[in-house]
């Protein structure tokens, strides 16, 4: 009997463990006031983007003239859509990135990702080095392109100087 209560004991750890680590991976339905994200990109090991909501800026790469940056604001709505966006990707949860493999590409895209929902801060980073793509990284080029897109399309941005040169 000791034995069978020591099984379902046990047992109700391990379930509850489950589904403390259930819930900490999900977002709430409505944007909680602490969330923020920071997301930088770009060729190479050297992410000279950046689209930060912490510190209210976005960063362009200029290629060979160095980097820019200027104050950059979301509104609610935008922050809201984002939010969204993240939620359905479900971003706290673990993801699945490419790994090193047979392949390797240059110049690779690298992204690296801080997000904060609710007083939990995610990192996240994936690179498109290894030739192939998980679902996973898709849906954070995807949400990351989205995410610019709103940027570039801001006046801020608009004023920054344009970029020169390129990557091989």
């Amino acid at each position: 009997m000791l034995r069978v209560l020591m099984i379902i004991s046990v047992a109700f750890l391990f379930l509850a463990g489950c589904a403390k680590e259930k819930q900490a991976a999900q977002m709430p339905d409505e944007m909680p006031e602490d969330f923020g994200f920071s997301v930088s990109f770009g060729y190479g090991e050297v992410n000279k983007n950046e689209i930060n909501t912490y510190n209210n800026t976005v960063t362009k790469d200029l290629i060979t003239k160095g980097t820019a940056t200027a104050d950059l604001s979301f509104s609610k709505e935008e922050l809201r859509a984002i939010y969204g966006k993240m939620k359905d990707l479900n971003i706290l949860k673990a993801k699945q990135f490419p790994e090193r493999g047979n392949c390797s590409q240059t110049p690779s895209n690298t992204d690296s990702w801080n997000v904060t929902v609710n007083g939990v801060s995610k990192t996240l980073e994936w690179t498109n080095e290894y030739c192939e793509m998980t679902q996973d990284a898709e849906q954070l080029k995807e949400l990351r392109s989205y995410i610019q897109q709103i940027v570039e399309d801001k006046q801020s941005y608009k004023a920054l100087p344009s970029a020169e040169g390129g990557y091989d």
